[in-house]
């Protein structure tokens, strides 16, 4: 796979996921990607990490939102 595809599917992963955490939560996209940006696990999704990049949207959509009500 090319870097190019590569992030083409990630994208698409992330924009799943944003919608899961919108619709899982009531909260706006903008809000949604908000708070999915500036999460850490966010970020060790990007960086294939513990292969989370490999976890289901809603199971990563429930983490990323325990970690924002948490930082609350």
């Amino acid at each position: 796979m090319t870097d190019d595809s590569k992030q083409i599917v990630m994208d698409a992963k992330y924009a799943r996921i944003i919608m899961e955490m919108s619709q899982m939560y009531g909260v706006s996209l903008e809000e949604a990607t908000d708070i999915f940006y500036n999460s850490e696990i966010a970020e060790l999704v990007q960086d294939e990490v513990a292969d989370l990049h490999c976890r289901s949207d809603k199971y990563l959509a429930a983490e990323i939102m325990r970690e924002y009500e948490e930082q609350k």
